[in-house]
Order: structure tokens, then sequence, then C-alpha cells
């Protein structure tokens, strides 16, 4: 079996090689994708969309269209910022003119009309979309190797800000979708919905981290996110 690492390179190389990474390109990053817009429009037809009040999106490129859906659909999103250094950004559309919301869904515009929340004022989340390198169909998820995810996941965890029923969707592009099986570390975030340009997929009893591991936290970690120390 391949290591995530090759895996995660063969993707990016796929990627590139195939023209469906968009600019800056795929590497080391959680990768920009043609079709990102149509995911993000195939996402907001779902039930557990719909119903969702507060969301938290990942901060990358690609899920970008989904941030901007939900701020003009008048959902709260909850934005890490970038390797979660300055903790979350709250965004709150009641309080962003409407001719910004655009503006508001990238990640320069986040941290100028969001507000960052301490951890005691952390609401509750309906719904977690995070990005992806790959996934498989099992549900199990590579991302770009810093394991923010599975940290930012874990911190809401601890905070009571969601459930084992809370469902996370990754948007990704079809070829994304993997049919071998990817390796999973009991610290792993499991994907629910795959939602891509042309299709959804619904994962059965993907695993998810208990909290966080904080015997497996590299001391690193600690010391470059305050919200850990908290």
């Amino acid at each position: 079996m391949r290591s995530k690492e090759e895996i995660r390179r063969w993707m990016w190389e796929e990627m590139e090689r195939k023209g469906i990474a968009r600019f800056p390109g795929a590497k080391g990053r959680i990768p920009n994708f043609v079709g990102a817009e149509k995911a993000a429009l195939r996402l907001e037809k779902l039930s557990i969309w719909k119903k969702a009040r507060i969301v938290k999106v990942n901060p990358d490129s690609p899920q970008k269209e989904v941030r901007f859906l939900a701020l003009s659909q008048g959902k709260k999103v909850i934005m890490p910022t970038p390797k979660i250094r300055e903790g979350f950004l709250l965004l709150d559309p009641k309080r962003i003119d409407r001719s910004a919301l655009r503006e508001a869904s990238s990640i320069r515009g986040a941290f100028r009309y969001g507000e960052t929340i301490p951890i005691e004022r952390m609401p509750k989340v309906d719904l977690i979309v995070v990005g992806s390198v790959c996934v498989d169909r099992n549900g199990n998820r590579i991302g770009k190797g810093g394991g923010y995810a599975e940290l930012e996941y874990s911190i809401l965890k601890e905070l009571g800000c969601i459930k084992e029923s809370t469902v996370v969707v990754s948007t990704i592009h079809d070829i994304q979708m993997v049919d071998f099986n990817i390796p999973r570390d009991d610290f792993d975030l499991g994907i629910d919905i795959v939602v891509t340009p042309s299709k959804t997929i619904w994962i059965r009893n993907s695993k998810k981290p208990l909290g966080i591991m904080w015997d497996r936290l590299p001391k690193e970690k600690l010391e470059e996110i305050p919200i850990l120390k908290e």
C-alpha cells in the first residue's frame, strides 16, 4: 500500500497533468479545481445544508464558493484561520453588507469582515465542510499533510460545539475520489458526504477523532496554535 505522502504527490501531479488544478497549482495545498463552483451548488441542494444555520468551512480556495453561498443564504460561517494560528473567525452575514459578501468569502476578506471568536463563545456548529487532496470510498481522507482539519474538528469536539452526529462534507473534483483504500490513522477525520461537480456520494460509518490526542500532538503545534494552550 502506498503511503499518504505518495498518494498526495500522485494526486497533485495528476490534477496538474490533466489541467484540473487551478492557479496557483496543486502541489503543497488543498488544490483548487475546475468545477469547484458546481460542487458548491450541488452541496446547497442537500437537506443537511438547507437546515444548517452555522457552518464551519475551511479557508482554502476551492471552498470559497461554499463560504459565499452560506453567507448569501443567511448562514453564519465559522472559518479557521490558516494553520489555526489566530483561532477561528465568525462571519455573520447580518453584519456584512450584501455587496461585500463575495469579498468576505475570501481569506483576506474574512479577516476584514469577521471577528475572532474566544473559545468560551464558540457556537454550536451544524455542518462541517472541509477540503481534501483525495477521499476513498470508505470516507478516508488525505489533506495537505499538516493535520489541521483533524485539529479543528477535535478542538470543536472538546469544546462541545459538535456532536458525533455532526456531518462532515468534502467538496472535491471527481478525480479526487479514489477507488483504492487510503491508509488511516486513528486521529484522521473521516468524510460522511463527498460532493463533486457531477455527483453526491454518501458514506456510512466514516471514522472521526474522539478529541485532541494530546500525547500525539507535536510540541511545535502547541507553540504555534495559541488556542491549544487555552
